[in-house]
């Protein structure tokens, strides 16, 4: 029996309720993530710029001790380099530049010389352009003071978090999702499934839950075999043999374009999920923010259910 997905009545103040919640969060703690983030940035962008010399030794082998470091010289320029407009002024392999970027890793398939040559390109870029209104000691005998050296650290932090500030509050909001989670359910007698302890989610005992446990699906008629996360897995205290457990997402938007831009992710796992373990699967979600009526209305149509965290009680109405 649905508990929220069938209300349409009811979605209008919900929706305005959510966006409260939200708002009221981010004022709040939104703030502390990011500036936590930050600080972190700049330890790590000081301790690349120590590796270099302070930007005047970009050369291969500080790329390849850390290929990890590439995004932090990228926004070490004036102007800040994108990924593609470092390829195209270095005029080189943007496979390899991207697997820099993605995976933290050099290329596996190209020659020893071959890579040295592309690095020492991406090092001659990243040092003619570097910003000598961040790095005021470039061209300078003088060595960088310390106050210059945290100044231009947190400098490029910002812009390293503020290119990714989206997933930095998206994360820091799901931690506290899964947290009030944990204490309404703990507060009902259930237990968390210790870490690692390799329990599948079919063989959960009665009354335990865990969160981002992989659940296997099979794709393209059954050939491959892949695992789907799932943020928050609980097994209700009255389940019977070889019943599933309850799957829920937990989802959170500070507006309402990008939450219809990524509604079809829940139903595709919706779907995987009912083509392995049948029509009887319950995976629902865990909404806090800006969902509007347009996104409801499609997960209602995929068969998806939710709870508001405003309205967290609700979980009790799927059995828990």
């Amino acid at each position: 029996m649905p508990v929220n997905s069938n209300k349409p009545h009811q979605w209008k103040s919900d929706i305005a309720l959510s966006v409260d919640m939200y708002n009221e969060w981010f004022m709040s703690f939104a703030p502390v993530a990011f500036r936590e983030t930050r600080i972190r940035t700049a330890m790590d962008v000081e301790a690349a710029l120590v590796s270099t010399s302070y930007l005047t030794k970009v050369n291969p082998a500080i790329f390849r001790n850390n290929p990890e470091i590439l995004p932090t010289l990228r926004m070490s320029t004036c102007p800040p380099l994108a990924v593609d407009r470092l390829i195209g002024l270095a005029g080189v392999s943007a496979s390899m530049v991207k697997r820099m970027e993605i995976e933290k890793q050099l290329p596996v398939r190209m020659t020893a010389a071959g890579i040295d040559q592309e690095l020492a390109k991406i090092g001659a870029i990243i040092e003619k352009m570097a910003d000598p209104d961040i790095f005021v000691w470039l061209g300078k005998k003088e060595s960088p003071t310390t106050a210059e050296i945290h100044r231009a650290a947190t400098i490029v932090a910002d812009r390293l978090c503020g290119s990714v500030a989206n997933p930095i509050i998206r994360n820091a909001q799901e931690k506290r999702q899964l947290a009030a989670i944990k204490v309404w359910l703990e507060a009902r007698g259930y237990s968390q499934l210790p870490s690692g302890d390799g329990t599948r989610f079919d063989a959960m005992p009665p009354g335990t839950f865990s969160f981002r446990m992989n659940v296997p699906v099979k794709l393209d008629n059954g050939v491959i075999s892949v695992n789907i996360p799932i943020d928050a897995v609980i097994m209700p205290k009255n389940a019977k043999a070889r019943q599933l457990p309850a799957f829920f997402e937990a989802k959170s938007a500070g507006d309402f374009t990008n939450t219809n831009k990524r509604r079809k992710e829940e139903a595709v796992k919706m779907s995987q999920l009912r083509s392995a373990y049948g029509k009887k699967v319950q995976f629902n979600l865990f909404l806090c923010g800006y969902f509007d009526s347009g996104y409801l209305g499609y997960e209602a149509a995929e068969g998806i259910d939710w709870v508001w965290e405003h309205r967290i009680d609700d979980l009790a109405f799927f059995g828990i």
